[in-house]
């Protein structure tokens, strides 16, 4: 009984799945927001790096905020795929710079980079990693950077990671999901581990 129960439930989870793939049936690339409170954004982000860099397709990487302490991302990249082009803010975490103007000249400068990569034709995939901050704390104009993500390249996709983002960016993204925090061992006293959290 319950096999036969367990059966017609896929069958009729196979026919809404058919009929969802049957749907689509657009080509194009993307744009992906993983936001939320919880821990796993920037680990995701880089996942569908691995995965892009897995097909053999052309990725870049531009930090916000990070860049003072190494990660295993980083080093990773670095060592394994130099082809993979990969920009950092190198600040670090703004609570502890602590100065608006260097911090948003900083933000400014690797905008740049970001902005030259959002034009380039021959990348697959884009990842600007902690983007929604310079959103948040206006270290760049919302406007602008809603406005080059918009006019991107044609085939790239990009995913942006970060806290927040603003309702503009939430709408515009294709992809949007949330990464919530229910627990994390750094509340505990754990500090944060070498391959688990950087």
């Amino acid at each position: 009984m319950q096999a036969d129960k367990f059966n017609n439930a896929m069958a009729r989870q196979k026919a809404s799945v058919d009929s969802s793939i049957a749907k689509a049936d657009r080509q194009r690339s993307v744009l992906l927001l993983l936001t939320g409170d919880g821990k796993g954004k920037t680990t995701s982000g880089f996942g569908m790096v691995l995965r892009a860099l897995g097909w053999g397709q052309r990725v870049a990487v531009v930090q916000f905020i990070k860049g003072t302490q190494p990660s295993g991302e980083e080093l990773l990249l670095r060592s394994h795929f130099p082809e993979v082009e990969f920009f950092q803010m190198g600040t670090g975490f703004t609570w502890d710079t602590q100065n608006f103007a260097a911090d948003q000249a900083a933000a400014e400068r690797t905008w740049q980079e970001a902005e030259r990569l959002l034009q380039d034709p021959r990348l697959d995939l884009l990842l600007l990693d902690e983007l929604t901050y310079m959103l948040a704390y206006q270290f760049l104009p919302a406007a602008a950077v809603l406005q080059a993500l918009r006019n991107r390249s044609p085939s790239l996709s990009v995913v942006v990671t970060g806290r927040g983002g603003g309702s503009e960016l939430r709408a515009l993204a294709d992809t949007v999901s949330e990464v919530k925090s229910l627990k994390h061992a750094y509340e505990a006293g754990v500090q944060a581990r070498k391959g688990v959290d950087y």
